[in-house]
Parts: structure tokens; C-alpha cells; sequence
């Protein structure tokens, strides 16, 4: 993987994707934050090595720095789909990732996230992103304030809010 390709893969995916009001989401787009985010460059895209020693030495070593969200990407045949989203979860339950206050989501193309009919992954590359968790619930509070969560599937969201606080609460 040759890192100005995996930026630049990225950055088609949340033009055309993540930043795109979407109808069957109530018009809202999957993240509405998003577009902000990259047009001020508040995100950073590296190509991981390890998944647990990467995210190990993240929680260990590592700030968010000016970033609002760190993706670290990887080749999707490396991991399975549920050895990755495995790898993810004990980082989120890790002693370091919370005491950073961190949280990560796992996005592996073998494990296909899917609501109302749209398909989340960004389907190329395995992707792990690392945000603070006390912005991401700020946020996440106020979408669920606006209505953003309404007419979403309880299940998919029980795991989305796995690891962080249900902001429809």
C-alpha cells in the first residue's frame, strides 16, 4: 500500500460517501462532521503494520494532537473481519485506550455495516479510526438532539454505542 493512495482513496470515499446527505438516513449524510474535518485537516491517514501493536503503542505513546480523528489503514486480506473487529473492541477495553479517552471503530469490508439499505464500509481498505470519545459523545448527542438516530436499527446502534455513551439517553 503506497500511503498518497490510501490518502487519496480516503478522501474520495468521504467526499462521495461520508459527507453526502443520504435519503434513506432522514437526508442526513453518515457523518455529518465529517466534511468540516477534512476540509480543515483535522484527520490523519497512516498505513498500519500490526493492528495490536499499532493500536497498543497509539494508547501507550500517542495524542490526538491537532486531530479530531487518526486512520490507520490496512490491507483487508491481513485480518479477518472478526479478528479485526476483535483487536478493536479489546482496545476500546483497554486500560490505555481509556485512560487516553479514546475510542476506536473498526471498518473491515468483510464485516459489512449496513443501515436503512446503505452500506457504510469504505469497502477498499480495513480501517481502524482512533477519536476522542468525549467529543465523539458531544457530538453524537447533539445529531441525537437534532433527530439524526431516529428510524435507525436499535441493534446496529447498541453496537455503535458499545463503547461510549447512548446519546439518545
Amino acid at each position: 500500500m503506497v500511503i498518497d493512495q490510501v490518502k487519496a482513496d480516503i478522501e474520495d470515499w468521504l467526499i462521495n460517501f461520508v459527507e453526502v446527505p443520504h435519503p434513506a438516513l432522514g437526508n442526513w449524510a453518515p457523518c455529518p462532521y465529517a466534511r468540516r474535518a477534512r476540509k480543515l485537516r483535522q484527520y490523519d491517514v497512516r498505513i498500519g503494520n500490526e493492528i495490536e501493536r499499532d493500536l497498543f503503542l497509539f494508547a501507550k505513546k500517542q495524542y490526538m494532537g491537532k486531530f479530531d480523528v487518526v486512520i490507520y489503514a490496512y490491507p483487508p486480506h491481513r485480518y479477518s473481519g472478526v479478528y479485526f473487529d476483535w483487536v478493536v473492541d479489546a482496545m476500546n477495553n483497554s486500560k490505555g485506550f481509556k485512560k487516553r479517552n479514546f475510542v476506536a471503530l473498526g471498518d473491515h469490508p468483510g464485516l459489512r455495516e449496513e443501515q436503512n439499505g446503505v452500506v457504510f464500509n469504505m469497502g477498499k481498505y480495513a480501517l481502524v479510526l482512533i477519536q476522542d470519545k468525549t467529543k465523539l459523545d458531544e457530538h453524537a448527542r447533539l445529531l441525537a438532539h437534532k433527530g439524526y438516530y431516529k428510524g435507525w436499527d436499535e441493534e446496529y446502534l447498541q453496537d455503535v454505542f458499545a463503547h461510549r455513551k447512548d446519546p439518545r439517553k
